[in-house]
């Protein structure tokens, strides 16, 4: 499993910002997103509104809270992991 951790850019509340996951942890967000119809930055978007502390942090939360309630097969997140839509690399 990847653990290369990779700096994006996303758009959330209109506002551009990057976050640092590891690519196993973007490519369950592109997974997660598809399955719901967004895009990467609609999902952070409401994990941002939802969150108490650190952005990246809140989002590999929200990923394992997901993979808990079965949204997620680990071959989807890892077939995903290479460039998820949404998103720019810095």
């Amino acid at each position: 499993m990847p653990t290369t951790v990779k700096k994006r850019s996303v758009v959330v509340g209109g506002h551009r910002t990057s976050i640092s996951l590891e690519q196993a942890f973007w490519g369950a967000l592109q997974t997660l997103a598809t399955q719901e119809n967004k895009t990467i930055n609609q999902m952070v978007s409401d994990i941002d509104a939802a969150r108490m502390g650190n952005l990246s942090s809140a989002i590999r939360v929200w990923i394992l809270e997901q993979a808990r309630r079965g949204r997620l097969q680990p071959e989807e997140a890892a077939s995903r992991a290479a460039s998820p839509a949404g998103t720019q690399d810095e």
